[in-house]
């Protein structure tokens, strides 16, 4: 898959690409990852990719041009088809939040165009006539886009096959199906003792179903408290057992 990054600091990007565990995705081209500063498509001697937004108030707006330019550069380089051009991508306040269903379904996906806005925003002409999806990473502000860009990225690459050192890791990731979108259990390593503080004995015990059933008990518990939202969702789907809503009416009397 291709990912093409339209963005005004592209040397951000260069540790992110170069470090950790993902950095296997990149280098080994499971995930592509392109670079366009849309000043290189700017006009005069200065390369302006901004102005002042009409209306007044303040900050400062992105050019429409110079973007429209870049895409167009971009869309030459991968040889695209009208008709199955990737998706152009911008990092907005208002898009839909980003979550582990569509971080799944952009990792089985051809790829992206990935708009890092900055300043007050893009002129919304350009955003009506190329942006097809907005995503946001929760309800706040960042300087720019390149940060979310990133979380994306990085959330696609762990995905691929061979990019994590176990392969079934990313399965007990918080929000996976296979854990019924729960959030992830605690987990501890050695010592065994560590500042007055044990490891459970459960996993200590060396009994698997005990063990398997104490991660499930926590992951329930700490849904239950951190988001009830995902809980009722996995009640909603079916995937809560008897034994789940027994012990989660236990600890709710506990309380």
């Amino acid at each position: 898959m291709r990912f093409d990054v339209i963005t005004l600091f592209p040397e951000l990007f260069a540790p992110f690409l170069a470090s950790g565990v993902t950095r296997r995705a990149y280098a080994s081209g499971q995930v592509q990852v392109r670079l366009w500063n849309p000043r290189d498509h700017a006009e005069g001697n200065y390369r302006r990719v901004d102005d002042r937004p009409f209306g007044g108030g303040p900050g400062m707006v992105m050019l429409a041009e110079p973007l429209a330019r870049c895409l167009a550069a971009i869309r030459a380089d991968r040889a695209e088809d009208v008709g199955a051009q990737a998706p152009l991508v911008l990092f907005s306040p208002i898009g839909s939040r980003l979550d582990h269903a569509a971080v799944q379904g952009w990792s089985a996906s051809a790829g992206a165009v990935l708009l890092c806005g900055r300043y007050e925003g893009v002129d919304q002409r350009f955003i009506d006539a190329h942006v097809a999806v907005q995503i946001s990473l929760g309800d706040f502000v960042l300087s720019g886009g390149e940060i979310a860009a990133m979380a994306l990225l990085d959330a696609v690459a762990r995905l691929q096959p061979g990019v994590l050192h176990d392969e079934g890791s990313h399965q007990l990731d918080s929000f996976n199906p296979a854990l019924d979108g729960l959030l992830d259990c605690p987990h501890y390593t050695r010592p065994e003792q560590w500042e007055g503080r044990s490891v459970p004995a459960q996993l200590l015990s060396g009994h698997h179903a005990q063990i398997e059933r104490w991660r499930r008990e926590q992951r329930l518990s700490i849904t239950a408290r951190q988001r009830p939202d995902l809980l009722n969702a996995a009640r909603e789907r079916g995937q809560l057992t008897r034994v789940d809503e027994q012990f989660l009416a236990q600890r709710q009397e506990l309380l």
